[in-house]
């Protein structure tokens, strides 16, 4: 699988190899519908890279070192393909250094947990991001007063997905369901 190129920065391209350690935190999808583009907007300056393709399918890979956040939502299906896309950019050589779960406003299959569970050792820090039910009516996602747990979840996949190494010495937040 491979990354598309930005959505979010139209008229850029990223150059194949090229480092996200100049401050940019690079997200991308294990699948459609992942929140992949209102998290890129959330936690500007950041690259919206659409979802993990096919080889084939695409641009060469683009390696973000450290600063690579995977969004999935939190259903059973997601989590299936959360692993797919995991297995993806592992093989590439790319470390995910945030799996972002995106809460769809339900409670969380238990299927999808232990998915997520299983991925833990392989990826940076997982971090839960509530559901915000504003953001589904909001036109620019900045505009949205966000809950304090939500703001919580965002800080921490910044200064996860910043920092020299891609993670932090310990991981603080686990969002939930409330807003």
């Amino acid at each position: 699988m491979q990354l598309l190129p930005t959505r979010s920065q139209p008229g850029q391209a990223l150059q194949p190899g090229a480092r996200g350690a100049h401050g940019v935190i690079v997200v991308v999808g294990a699948h459609g519908g992942a929140g992949t583009t209102t998290l890129a907007i959330l936690l500007q300056p950041a690259w919206d890279m659409g979802v993990v393709r096919p080889p084939g399918q695409g641009p060469p890979p683009f390696r973000a070192d450290g600063h690579l956040v995977l969004a999935t939502r939190n259903t059973a299906i997601a989590a299936g393909r959360t692993i797919g896309a995991v297995n993806a950019l592992s093989s590439q050589g790319a470390r995910v250094a945030v799996l972002a779960v995106v809460s769809d406003g339900m409670p969380e299959p238990a299927s999808a947990s232990y998915r997520f569970q299983l991925l833990r050792p392989r990826v940076g820090v997982l971090v839960r991001v509530p559901f915000v039910a504003a953001l589904r009516a909001a036109d620019d996602p900045v505009s949205v007063d966000l809950p304090r747990k939500a703001g919580r979840a965002l800080a921490e996949i910044r200064g996860v997905a910043l920092s020299p190494a891609g993670r932090p010495a310990t991981s603080t937040v686990e969002g939930g369901q409330g807003t």
